[in-house]
């Protein structure tokens, strides 16, 4: 299979994909910062698929990147193949390539920075998946992709 191209500079948009809630952060692998930015959710994909659609025109990215849930012990289930779908979604909408990364300790690392900044509550459950989506981005800046799709195939 063919090797995952560099990251590109320039602005990425990272989410961290749930069937209720997507967390979006943005960031850029030149100055290998990421920062939150929204959380998204609707009644229906259409609605969150507008909802994303405004969030491209004004972040301009030129590429994005989607957590790749999976067990503590790498084994996929049916949340890895829905991140996946709309990842791949994602590109057919924005024609843009996506990256996947590995998700698994996101929401851990995102639960803890808030604990430790004291955030609880109904305020913490708003920017919960926004951090995650920080997470997932930042761990593409400091580790790489795991996968990419460029239209034709996911390649690992």
């Amino acid at each position: 299979m063919p090797d995952i191209p560099p990251i590109p500079n320039g602005t990425a948009l990272g989410f961290d994909f749930g069937e209720v809630r997507i967390g979006v952060a943005t960031g850029d692998a030149e100055t290998a910062m990421a920062h939150p930015v929204a959380t998204v959710s609707g009644e229906s994909n259409e609605a969150k698929f507008s909802a994303i659609a405004a969030l491209v025109r004004e972040w301009q990215p030129v590429y994005l990147v989607v957590g790749l849930p999976t067990y503590t012990d790498g084994t996929e289930h049916e949340l890895t193949r829905l991140a996946r779908k709309f990842g791949r979604r994602l590109h057919e909408r924005f024609k843009l390539p996506v990256y996947w990364v590995d998700e698994r300790l996101s929401s851990v690392y995102a639960e803890s920075l808030l604990a430790e900044a004291q955030v609880f509550g109904r305020k913490r459950k708003t920017v919960l998946d926004q951090m995650a989506a920080q997470a997932i981005l930042q761990g593409l800046f400091e580790g790489g992709a795991q996968e990419w799709y460029n239209g034709r195939q996911a390649e690992k």
